[in-house]
């Protein structure tokens, strides 16, 4: 009888208080030399974080203006996601995004870069705007990840991959 007790309590307190969270992964290409990002958010925080900064709604299944949703959206990620490899900041581009029931996945890439031995990984992505947001990041130089769990107080990480 506890046990169910627990078991209810436990499935209301996890629905009833709702967790924030993105993952994105770093894959270093050694043919081309760049890093090739996926960052999966919920689709609909990033509604609310890009309509607060719009100053209007903000629609990722049915856009009014999908031109204007993906300006929005590559401005909103390239100013929360920062690389250095090496000591050199990395140039990211955004390529797009899909829709994967109430996440999306969005991919950006970097101007070449030199074998990563040092990371360094900023990731700011809805800090703002949702209280204990934490931004999980898996970078793959080989097959094995290395990780860091970014949040507002601690949005930067570095990895050694020697």
């Amino acid at each position: 009888m506890l046990g169910t007790s627990l078991l209810f309590s436990l499935i209301f307190w996890w629905n009833s208080h709702p967790f924030y969270i993105s993952l994105t992964d770093m894959r270093y290409n050694p043919q081309t030399t760049q890093l090739e990002i996926a960052q999966k958010i919920f689709w609909d925080d990033l509604e609310v974080t890009l309509a607060k900064k719009a100053g209007s709604p903000v629609d990722f299944l049915n856009p009014e203006d999908p031109e204007r949703l993906q300006e929005q959206i590559e401005g909103y990620l390239l100013a929360h996601n920062r690389i250095r490899i090496n000591g050199q900041w990395l140039k990211l581009s955004y390529l797009g995004f899909e829709i994967e029931e109430d996440a999306a996945w969005f991919y950006l890439e970097s101007d070449p870069a030199s074998l990563p031995e040092e990371v360094e990984i900023h990731c700011s992505v809805l800090v703002d705007e949702f209280r204990g947001q934490q931004n999980i990041v898996n970078f793959f130089r080989d097959k094995k990840p290395k990780s860091l769990i970014l949040t507002k107080n601690k949005p930067s990480g570095s990895l050694k991959l020697r």
